[in-house]
This record gives structure tokens, sequence and C-alpha cells, in this order.
């Protein structure tokens, strides 16, 4: 299959709008997670924590080439994709902190980050479960009629999960519009692809399954959004599914408390040198999409949210005791022990 290939940097192919929204959406995740990297020192933040800074590119380009009636389901590296989505940056930073305030009311933490209302079916901690799930998503679209799909998004790690496999080949059987994503940082969580898996193009995967797949230059946003483009018109015109391995790169490590001795502090500023939010910035400097003052107050808003989140997530009560037992049942008068 022929590889997408990055676009010319200075060259504009989109609207005003449509960069605008890339060069904000990417500098709310970088800025979110640098903060949230910082509170984590503090221990404010506890637990696990993946972030996303380096990889902004593969949520934002995606949401900018579907609707908001499609549906969202990733792993455990998942504050990005919302916050990208409209969902409120101090709802997710209150999840962070564990607040009652928080997507999921403080009981999912920095791996279960959910927004029904913006089709965000969440993070998922379990390697690999959330593709049969982004399978089912799909499914539901293609047996209610709708013209939406789903977009499914996977580490390189989980891509020798069997269940991957499995939906993989359900999804083409039954012509299923979802579009599967590998974003390939190179290291799952600190293996290299190399070590842990004979096929190395990952996207070569699919076509075992004679599925559309492709590789995708994932630190370029504008390549990102015409491979999911393209793969969205697959799905809404019935012809199934799309595989795109998105080869990004993750400037941390695959939590807070990795050392990153698999790498190389060389290699990391290598790939610093195509960061996404650079390259986009890039070609609105280059055209005058923006002035250097539109420039600045985007900056300033994006400082403000972040501030504004923490401030709210800061100042946000803890769950209550009994907060354990709601939300466990659909029934709310489901008969269970308490005691």
């Amino acid at each position: 299959m022929a590889k997408k290939t990055a676009a010319t940097k200075s060259k504009v192919k989109y609207s005003k709008e449509t960069y605008t929204f890339w060069y904000e959406s990417m500098l709310l995740m970088r800025r979110f997670e640098e903060k949230a990297g910082q509170l984590y020192g503090q221990q404010k933040i506890r637990g696990f924590c993946h972030l996303y800074i380096g990889q902004e590119a593969c949520a934002s380009g995606s949401i900018s080439a579907l609707t908001k009636d499609d549906k969202w389901i990733t792993a455990y590296r998942c504050h990005a994709h919302p916050l990208g989505l409209g969902t409120d940056p101090g709802a997710v930073m209150a999840e962070l902190f564990g607040k009652s305030t928080g997507t999921t009311k403080g009981k999912g933490g920095s791996m279960h980050i959910f927004d029904k209302e913006r089709n965000f079916a969440g993070g998922h901690g379990i390697v690999g479960a959330q593709v049969p799930m982004g399978l089912g998503l799909g499914w539901a679209e293609k047996y209610k009629g709708t013209k939406n799909l789903a977009i499914c998004y996977m580490g390189d790690g989980a891509v020798r999960q069997g269940a991957v496999h499995e939906s993989f080949n359900l999804a083409m059987l039954y012509k299923t519009p979802v579009i599967f994503v590998i974003e390939n940082n190179g290291y799952a969580m600190g293996t290299s692809v190399a070590r842990t898996s004979n096929v190395t193009e990952l996207y070569q995967i699919g076509e075992a399954y004679d599925m559309p797949s492709f590789a995708v230059d994932g630190m370029n946003v504008e390549a990102v959004h015409e491979a999911v483009a393209e793969a969205a018109e697959r799905a809404r015109r019935g012809d199934g599914p799309t595989l795109l391995e998105m080869r990004t790169y993750r400037y941390k490590g695959h939590s807070m408390s990795d050392p990153q001795k698999y790498r190389t502090k060389e290699e990391v500023e290598e790939y610093k040198l195509r960061d996404p939010i650079e390259q986009v910035l890039g070609t609105i400097r280059d055209n005058k999409i923006l002035s250097e003052e539109e420039i600045v107050a985007i900056i300033k808003k994006v400082k403000k949210q972040v501030d504004d989140a923490v401030k709210f997530a800061e100042e946000s009560p803890l769950p209550d005791g009994q907060d354990a037992f709601k939300d466990v049942y659909v029934q709310e008068d489901y008969p269970f022990v308490m005691e």
C-alpha cells in the first residue's frame, strides 16, 4: 500500500479556521500535559499518569476530519483526545486530582477519562481491550443505519493482543464503519517495535485481513487529517474499516515513573525538530494565516484555560465515601449489600 507523506510545511491547503483549530487544540493538549506532569511531581496527581506530549497531531488531525456524531475510544493515554473534542479542561484536571467534579467523578483517574456528551467512550487501562469495544461502537452505528463511524486508537504494543486481530477480522467480515489507529511511538512501554514484532511496518498487519492499511506521518497534522478523512469517506459509503499506523513520538516516558533508559536524549531531540505544533505554526506564520497578535492571543487563552483548570481541580471536593456505591448499577435501587 502507498504510504501517506507529510505535507509541505509552508503550503496552505485548508481554511484559516482549520489551521487555527489545529494550533489552538494542540497547544492546549501540550500545555495541559506539561502542567499535569508538574502537578504529578508535586504529588497533587497520583497513581498512573501517561502524557501525550509529542503525539498531539494524531488527535487534532483526526478531530478535524470527523464529525461530532462519530464515536471515539482510546487506551489509557487519554487526556488529549477529549480536550480536542471540547471537554472542559477543568473536568479533566479534576479527574486527574481524583475530585468529585471530574469526568468520572474522581473514580477513574488519569487512565479513564470519559465524556458521553462528546461521544468519547473513554480511555481504557487493559492493553488492547478498547479495540473490540471500538469495533462494537462502529457496529452499533451500522446496526442503527446511521452514517456515523467509530475511531479506535491503540498503541504499538497492543497490536500483539489476540483481541485486536479478532476485531480486525470481524470488522472486515461485517464491513464495520470503524477506523483503527495505531499510535506507533516506537517503544510501547519501553521496548522497541523491532525487538517485539517480526513485522515492523505495523500497518501491514491489516493487509492480512484485506483491510485498507496505510502508514501516516503522525507528526504532521495535515497528513493525519487527510488520512482520516479518506478512511471516513470509505466507512460512510459502506466499504468498511481502515487501519492507519500513525508514526509518532512521545517526548516523555511511557508513564511518569519511566526512567527512559531504552532511548537516547539525542533521539528525543531529533524528533523534536519535527514537532507537530511547530510545524503547523510555521505554516501559519509563513502564509500569514494569523497575525502575531492573534497567535499571542491564543497562547494567552490556552494558558488561562490550564490555570483555570488547575484552580477548579484544587478547589473541588473529594468524593464522599458513599459515592463508592453510586453509578455501579443502572437500576438505582438494585439490591446489593452495603455493609
